[in-house]
């Protein structure tokens, strides 16, 4: 059975609503399990790569092999060099006719090749690592901008940046070193240990003794540092947030003269950050004491057993020297590998926090067939009982059973107090959410079976305070249209009354604005909003306290602008300046998330109620 628009629209809802706790309770299910099953996600970005992949393993190979080959030239050069190589059949056999340079050649001539070897190694591994984190900060980046604003409810935007920048850091470390590493001293230990039996089995004994003695602290104090590893990144999202949200509204802190408790509120979180590394790092401390103390007794104990064996003619210097390579190479990789295995631990949880991002799930979603709007859309605008809640407060409906119906090409001005529901209006027709109940739809196509691209697509809004972003002036407005022409980006901003205040500044057009563009003045950042909507031209034009930043003299230039722009499109208008609400075919009366009233002006003060009150309250008389 096909479920109704309602029905569809209260499950939309309720996964809404349900969104903001997604990642708190994927941090819960977080503390079931503290494994590298995490970095296995990783896997398809790093076989995007084959090549260089294989290029990587073929390289790590030659250099494992010819690691592992250098103590077998040391012993040569010990028993060949040192003792003469026409002393021992064994040399003369090699190297027949070999003088003792030869030997000394040769062991340098391989340290060459290895040295050459590993670069191609590292650069390879490099260049793999760096790629692949690349792509997932790509990936990561583009799903965050898929997320519907309930996401950024519940989530602050200073952690998802420290998750987007910090840990990704991390899984670069690990992928484009650690993981070389690790994989690299696993080959050369395993092929050391072998080795070394076929040396000396006694020796090797007591060597792979140490092995359980030095695995038993790794194990049990890997998983305390992935746990303490994933709190210290946490804490440090936990302070980049706070400074995000300081640093950005750095002119209300500094104007309230709360300087001092953000200091306090930002040092707090640093040193809950400061608290937690040091937890991860006591641990590491104790797990490297256990093994260098165990290690290190161990070698020497091998050691002097291997001298009373070359004193007794057992073995030869050699041999010995040979040997005790092997050893350095297997103890020392069991050494790295303690030390990769604590950065390994950190990435599986980064991993495990980006992942969290990449699989929290948008409540707007594209129909797998969308329709299509008709290809001149016309502008007509349909809310048909429409009741709705934000996701973070979905117990407090924000409309009521809303409906309200607009021609194409008809000026409809939203007023009521703050808080009736008028920019609630505009979020639902740019699908930012989903009503609880009832449809929105544009040209009799409900909004939910449209792609919300092509949705917005015919769409431009200018917002109370609009955002602007760094970059040139010409920049932020062809964000409405970025394939306009500079005549369309001028004839815009003349439009909006913005091209003369562009022109006295240094650059004109191409004057770089800052972040936030937080040089300019109010009424120079919304005209610049306005020239932005004005260039995307779009058939529904959607303004909210679009001219309440601007002087009357402005506001009247751009109330003319508008006229002109809004003759051949639908506009609805937030607007509580009584100029702006004259001019509309229609105003629409909202008061607690109901239409309470709509007429034209005239109509509306001969009938009193709340519009008639409402002007006598804005303006202190009727008009």
């Amino acid at each position: 059975m096909t479920d109704t628009p309602n029905q569809r629209a209260r499950v939309d809802q309720d996964r809404g609503s349900s969104f903001a706790t997604q990642l708190e309770n994927e941090q819960a299910n977080r503390e079931k399990g503290r494994e590298l099953k995490p970095l296995s996600r990783l896997m398809p970005y790093i076989l995007r790569y084959p090549l260089t992949l294989l290029l990587f393993v073929i390289f790590l190979g030659l250099a494992a092999a010819l690691t592992l080959a250098l103590p077998g030239a040391f012993r040569l050069v010990v028993d060949c060099g040192f003792g003469g190589a026409a002393t021992s059949d064994v040399c003369t056999e090699l190297l027949p006719n070999a003088e003792l340079s030869t030997f000394f050649l040769v062991g340098m001539g391989l340290a060459v090749v290895l040295g050459m070897v590993s670069a191609l190694r590292f650069y390879f591994i490099s260049r793999l690592g760096e790629r692949v984190v690349a792509d997932l900060r790509k990936n990561v980046f583009n799903h965050l901008l898929s997320l519907s604003p309930g996401f950024y409810v519940s989530t602050r935007t200073g952690e998802v940046l420290s998750r987007l920048t910090t840990d990704t850091t991390l899984i670069q470390t690990v992928v484009g070193s650690s993981v070389s590493v690790a994989i690299r001293t696993v080959v050369t230990t395993g092929g050391a240990l072998a080795l070394m039996v076929v040396v000396n089995w006694q020796l090797s004994l007591m060597v792979l003794a140490l092995g359980p003695v030095i695995l038993g602290p790794i194990m049990m104090f890997g998983r305390r540092v992935q746990r303490f590893s994933r709190d210290s990144q946490d804490t440090l999202a936990e302070a980049s947030a706070r400074a995000s949200e300081s640093l950005s509204a750095i002119e209300t802190v500094q104007a309230f003269t709360r300087e001092s408790q953000e200091r306090a509120r930002f040092g707090a979180s640093v040193e809950t950050n400061f608290q937690a590394s040091l937890r991860r790092i006591r641990t590491r401390s104790y797990m490297t004491a256990i093994i260098f103390s165990v290690v290190l007794a161990g070698l020497m104990a091998v050691l002097w057993f291997g001298a009373t064996q070359v004193q007794s003619g057992a073995i030869t210097p050699g041999a010995m020297t040979q040997f005790v390579m092997y050893a350095f190479v297997a103890v020392s990789g069991v050494g790295m590998l303690t030390e990769t295995y604590a950065e390994v631990m950190r990435a599986a949880g980064a991993t495990e926090r980006l992942m969290e991002l990449l699989s929290a799930d948008t409540d707007i979603e594209a129909p797998e067939k969308p329709k299509a709007l008709p290809e001149d859309v016309s502008g007509a605008i349909r809310f048909d009982g429409v009741t709705f809640a934000y996701p973070a407060r979905p117990e407090d409906d924000v409309l009521h059973d809303v409906s309200l119906n607009v021609s194409p090409g008809e000026t409809i001005a939203l007023v009521g107090p703050s808080g009736a529901g008028k920019s609630t209006i505009f979020q639902l027709l740019l699908r930012l959410y989903d009503p609880a109940t009832g449809g929105v739809s544009l040209d009799g196509v409900d909004i939910r079976d449209l792609d919300p691209v092509e949705l917005r697509g015919a769409l431009a809004i200018v917002q109370q305070n609009a955002p602007l972003f760094s970059g040139s002036v010409a920049d932020n407005i062809l964000f409405g249209r970025p394939e306009a022409s500079r005549g369309e980006v001028i004839a815009a901003a003349k439009a909006a009354n913005a091209h003369d205040f562009i022109m006295a500044l240094p650059k004109g057009y191409d004057t770089q604005l800052g972040e936030n563009a937080s040089t300019l003045s109010g009424g120079q950042r919304q005209r610049l909003a306005i020239a932005r909507a004005i260039l995307r031209d779009a058939p529904v034009l959607l303004l909210d306290e679009a001219t309440s930043a601007l002087d009357s003299e402005s506001e009247q230039v751009i109330q003319q602008a508008f006229e002109r722009v809004s003759r051949d499109r639908t506009t609805l208008v937030i607007a509580h300046r009584l100029a702006t609400v004259r001019e509309a075919d229609r105003i629409v009366v909202m008061e607690n998330g109901r239409v309470v009233d709509q007429g034209t002006h005239a109509e509306l003060l001969e009938r009193g109620g709340l519009y008639a009150r409402y002007i006598e309250l804005q303006f202190g008389e009727r008009q």
